[in-house]
């Protein structure tokens, strides 16, 4: 078996006024019966730190335009293994927390790739996600939710 390919990313947790989280649809082009949901977010350019790329990542995929400075620190880090387009990664991911009141996703900022593997977004509750059939990652994110909003209802 062939190592995986390390990869950095950085991803936010975009949460709206009712506390419900931003997620992409997408489809793997190697395997496109395999759907699943995701947060915004993506690789590091090399070099770049894990608040600079989240805060490009949102622009380019959601139109949010915030500073670095504006997504404070991460609030969760993990590191995964997935395959996707025929590639196996490793990706050590940093996760960002932004609140907005409302926002309407803008996504002309899309790549190539994105354009071509994400087929849509939906706000979700944390009910949503915890009775919902389909697939997300992370796949604790109900749970994440509750850790890193301390508990907060309306989610």
């Amino acid at each position: 078996m062939t190592a995986p390919t390390p990869r950095r990313a950085a991803r936010v947790l975009l949460l709206d006024a009712a506390g419900r989280v931003l997620l992409f649809r997408g489809i793997d082009p190697a395997r496109p019966d395999f759907g699943y949901w995701f947060t915004p977010g993506g690789g590091l350019d090399a070099g770049e730190e894990p608040a600079v790329g989240a805060a490009r990542e949102l622009a380019e995929e959601t139109g949010l335009r915030l500073a670095p400075a504006e997504l404070g620190p991460a609030v969760w880090r993990e590191t995964v293994e997935f395959p996707f387009d025929g590639v196996w990664y490793r990706q050590e991911q940093d996760f960002f927390l932004v609140r907005v009141p409302a926002w309407e996703v803008d996504t002309t900022g899309f790549d190539e790739v994105e354009r071509a593997s994400v087929t849509g977004h939906h706000w979700w509750s944390r009910d949503e996600l915890a009775v919902t059939t389909e697939r997300y990652y992370p796949v604790d994110l109900p749970a994440l939710l509750t850790r890193v909003l301390g508990g907060e209802a309306g989610c």
